[in-house]
């Protein structure tokens, strides 16, 4: 089935899809129905009918950056959404910018960008109930929208998962800031969130129990899994510059109807699973799920997911993978995946030489789904089966080519969590 056809049953479904679920909230109080029919809303009005336009959008700005003269001076800036911001040394005084960069599904997302800041200037963690001001949890609850920094360099283990409301920026630039090893991010039935410039490692399973997920409601939470970060039934999501390593479950979990997600300079290592976009088989409701992964680099350590599809469109765009342990794109249920300008360096082992995997389908069925290859470099034997047929009922003239994947070295550089300093260029 073409992309066009696919989106077309996609917006049909909408109709049908995104029931209101319980998962992780005990039981289903009026706050959590209410923020469930909001969320819904959202996310109808985050889909894009024609994702192509947005591929092509990107793929203009990838171009166009890189036409233009090389930087001069500390800037390291190589790919668009870096040199929209990064190669102004008053970066700390115009932070807002960021929110102008993001490209790709998440586009139009600006988080805390009309509210004022908010400072962390502790990294205790100790009531989940009444967070203390001054902690990152007691401003990820507030009912506003807010630009939120860090005073200094700090670790911060999370005693359960951070419930995050809508409308929020996590700036970590001008500090290094740590979530090790305690509970997850979590992004639940909410939209409009950055998070930029955190390191995440050794997240754990969570024990649940009574948490505040807005200033004017608490309430008994189930078990988390001990992702990185994970978004439930979230829209209009940009995760960007963000290192990510060793989790007791996945690195990010988009599920449950998220979509209007953009994943970009990111660097994942020494992880099992990685990124899961599509709860399960039965999950319907990620038909509407629209997510780009952009300028990130899956470097040594990790073995599958990377990212694993379920219904959705993913975009995968000059991303450097390297040495996958068992496939790198993986999916079911007739996603569709569009891989452009990616460098998919195969490890030694004979036995993992494939970048990609159809999961428990048999080659009927899988070979209607559209799985494409453009300018992707392909090293130590790596292979990408694709299925489907070329993108088609679309004007040639507004394809933009990624760039190819020769030149991910560069795109991907300074992929992770970046030390900047205050006065001069990141």
């Amino acid at each position: 089935m073409g992309v066009f056809k696919a989106g077309l049953l996609i917006l049909f479904a909408l109709a049908l899809i995104l029931p209101v679920a319980k998962a992780n909230i005990g039981e289903l109080d009026e706050v959590w129905q209410k923020r469930g029919e909001e969320a819904k809303k959202a996310a109808r009005d985050s889909y894009h009918p024609n994702p192509i336009e947005v591929v092509s959008h990107l793929n203009y700005h990838v171009h166009t950056a890189s036409s233009q003269t090389k930087d001069e001076g500390p800037c390291q800036a190589t790919n668009p959404i870096d040199k929209c911001w990064r190669c102004d040394k008053n970066w700390a005084n115009n932070r807002k910018k960021l929110a102008d960069c993001v490209l790709g599904f998440g586009r139009g997302v600006t988080g805390g960008k009309d509210g004022e800041f908010y400072e962390v200037t502790d990294p205790s963690d100790n009531d989940l109930v009444d967070p203390k001001p001054g902690t990152l949890r007691f401003g990820v609850i507030q009912d506003k929208p807010l630009w939120i920094t860090f005073a200094r360099d700090m670790v911060i283990k999370l005693k359960e998962e951070l419930m995050i409301t809508d409308n929020k920026t996590i700036d970590g630039r001008g500090a290094v800031v740590s979530i090790e090893n305690g509970a997850q991010i979590t992004m639940q039935l909410v939209k409009n969130i950055i998070i930029h410039g955190l390191t995440i490692r050794g997240s754990k399973a969570g024990s649940g129990g009574i948490i505040r997920d807005s200033v004017h409601h608490h309430g008994k939470r189930g078990a988390s899994d001990g992702d990185a970060i994970s978004l439930f039934a979230a829209s209009r999501i940009w995760i960007d510059h963000v290192s990510m390593t060793n989790c007791a479950d996945g690195l990010i979990d988009a599920v449950m109807g998220s979509t209007a997600i953009t994943i970009s300079n990111c660097h994942m290592f020494r992880q099992n699973h990685v990124f899961l976009f599509g709860a399960s088989d039965s999950h319907t409701e990620d038909a509407i799920m629209q997510v780009t992964v952009a300028f990130n680099r899956f470097d040594e350590g990790l073995v599958q997911r990377l990212p694993n599809v379920r219904f959705g469109f993913a975009h995968i765009v000059n991303n450097d993978y390297i040495h996958w342990g068992m496939y790198a794109i993986g999916g079911s249920k007739n996603p569709t995946i569009l891989s452009q300008g990616n460098r998919f360096l195969a490890s030694p082992n004979q036995n993992t030489k494939e970048v990609t995997k159809r999961q428990s389908t048999p080659e009927s069925e899988w070979k209607k789904w559209n799985w494409r290859s453009e300018n992707d470099l392909l090293l130590n034997g790596a292979i990408f089966v694709e299925s489907g047929s070329p993108i088609s009922n679309v004007n040639k003239q507004d394809l933009i080519e990624a760039k190819p994947g020769t030149e991910v070295e560069s795109l991907t550089r300074s992929a992770g969590a970046l030390k900047c300093v205050v006065g001069q260029p990141c």
